[in-house]
């Protein structure tokens, strides 16, 4: 089979359901711009700050994008290239953008507070401290690992630990010029996108080498700072400018495809189990950013919802984030679909999935006169940019649930803090601290295996809260019931493999994980059970909260 087939089919699909679903879903929602957003209700310059559709789509794709939406779908190829394909496509239309874009419209209807906080106005306050205990012990995971992640990516690409340096400068300047002149933002993001080749340019001639353990050190001031300085100045201007990074893979990947239409080498269909697993429920948690993540949720209401210029706003944030991730997926996919699996096996070997994706980058671009070579290092400078945009994000979302947990948004007293428990700074230092100590350790190894049933497992509670509180509107939810008792299912399952496999193999700290996660879901869901009933009092629906 011709792999041009699989990225029109993906493409088309995606184009409708964004078309027609999602506009149903914000009409069934009630999506509304006379609302007036948090961003606008409460803005105060440093986190609730309103961005205009193209800036803050690029913050959150760039936030939920990272490396995860290219390492699961080429190590989840082991099932063969069906499976993970129909996954991705309708995982990411019905159940993932669902995820997302809903995410993003519950917490603004909530001021902009975070899933636990909907959990606690839809669930109770026992539902919220369970899952900010559990989502801030998530994200300390997510920041270790990332840390890890990132400075082998800076040792091993030094030319990308120079080009990501200069981003974060060439960010900053952007942010302030943006902010205090009159520039429109078509002619600043031209000269912003030109200079961007150019800081990658000057990475690749002048690399910066250093030991992973001064990265790591550098890593725990950046994200320190990155998660307290006014959004206007670095998250936005920076995640937008790199999204131009992944929008050029895309673009070039799916020209490449189309125009060289390499053939798929791997088979449809391999066998139920392999090496990696089962493949229900193993490929639902294998590939989760390119069809659905629970870090998603996060986002959506953490830094995102904070950020919204205007509701009809969600379905291209939202939504189309999500789809856009999809296409990425889908291009992993036939990156690895298009070579054989003893190829894909050494390149695997030699540098990982990623180098695996870098490498079908450059193959890829090659047919339209771009040297294979320097396809391959704009892949990886690309992947390791975003996994710099995940790192001091996901600090931030940290720091948001630390605060909403000890004083939460409405008890806080204006013009000051309650409590030193609800200060950002020492928020941030908390944080910080536990994912270096994590991360520096090189314990979150040991814990990283529950990762993907843990993430999925917040995904899963997502559309929980999302599910109740369209009940207590009066609202149709059964669109947000079936993804969450198939998400439920996949987690609740996976769960029970990876108990039982360390049971079995005698590691009883990562069994016991497994259990705490098992039943904190049951006891999650028990507490939901009997709200997911649409109400029938309209007046609820006319309310808007």
């Amino acid at each position: 089979m011709n792999s041009v087939w699989l990225i029109l089919i993906a493409t088309i699909c995606f184009v409708i359901a964004y078309l027609t679903y999602a506009q149903r879903l914000a009409d069934n929602w009630g999506v509304n711009n006379n609302q007036i957003t948090p961003a606008h209700e409460k803005e105060d310059g440093i986190d609730y700050v309103p961005a205009k559709s193209p800036v803050l789509l690029g913050h959150h794709f760039a936030s939920i994008a990272g490396a995860a939406p290219i390492i699961g779908p080429v190590t989840a190829a082991v099932f063969g290239w069906l499976p993970v394909f129909l996954w991705i496509v309708l995982g990411s239309i019905f159940i993932g953008a669902v995820h997302d874009m809903g995410s993003i419209f519950s917490s603004i209807r909530h001021g902009g507070r975070s899933i636990a906080q909907v959990i606690d106005k839809t669930i109770g306050r026992s539902g919220k401290q369970l899952f900010s205990i559990f989502a801030w012990l998530t994200l300390i995971l997510v920041i270790a690992a990332f840390m890890n992640v990132t400075a082998d990516a800076f040792v091993s690409t030094p030319e990308a630990a120079t080009a990501s340096i200069l981003f974060i400068g060439l960010a900053l300047v952007f942010g302030i010029i943006r902010q205090r002149s009159d520039l429109s933002l078509p002619g600043l993001t031209v000269i912003g996108v030109a200079l961007l080749m150019g800081c990658i340019y000057l990475g690749v001639q002048f690399p910066i080498e250093m030991a992973a353990n001064t990265w790591m050190m550098i890593f725990v001031v950046y994200i320190f700072i990155a998660s307290v300085t006014p959004v206007w100045i670095l998250l936005q201007p920076r995640d937008y400018l790199n999204s131009f990074l992944l929008y050029g893979i895309l673009i070039g990947s799916f020209l490449g495809i189309v125009i060289g239409g390499p053939g798929i080498e791997i088979e449809g269909f391999t066998s139920f189990q392999t090496d990696l697993g089962y493949l229900f429920p193993i490929l639902f948690v294998t590939v989760a950013c390119g069809a659905i993540s629970g870090f998603h949720s996060l986002v959506a209401s953490g830094t995102t919802s904070k950020q919204l210029d205007k509701e009809e706003d969600t379905k291209i944030v939202g939504f189309g984030a999500m789809l856009i991730e999809g296409l990425l997926a889908v291009i992993a996919l036939i990156a690895a679909a298009v070579i054989t699996s003893g190829e894909a096996a050494e390149l695997i070997a030699a540098g990982g999935p990623v180098y695996l994706f870098a490498n079908g980058v450059g193959s890829f671009l090659a047919t339209f006169g771009i040297p294979f070579d320097v396809g391959v290092i704009f892949g990886s400078l690309t992947v390791a940019a975003f996994a710099m945009t995940t790192l001091d994000t996901a600090t931030r979302l940290a720091r948001f649930i630390f605060q909403e947990y000890f004083v939460p948004e409405e008890e806080q007293v204006e013009g000051q803090e309650s409590s030193i428990l609800g200060n950002m700074y020492f928020a941030t230092l908390v944080t910080v601290v536990f994912a270096a100590a994590l991360g520096l350790s090189g314990a979150w190894a040991d814990i990283w295996p529950i990762f993907g049933s843990a993430n999925q497992l917040l995904a899963s509670l997502a559309l929980l809260s999302l599910a109740v509180w369209l009940a207590e509107r009066g609202l149709r939810n059964l669109n947000v019931i079936i993804p969450m008792v198939f998400m439920f299912a996949v987690t609740l399952s996976a769960l029970v493999f990876v108990a039982y496999d360390n049971i079995v193999a005698g590691n009883y700290i990562l069994a016991i994980l497994a259990v705490v996660l098992f039943v904190l879901a049951v006891v999650l869901v028990k507490m939901a059970s009997g709200l997911l009933t649409p109400q029938e009092d309209p007046g609820v629906r006319d309310s808007g909260n």
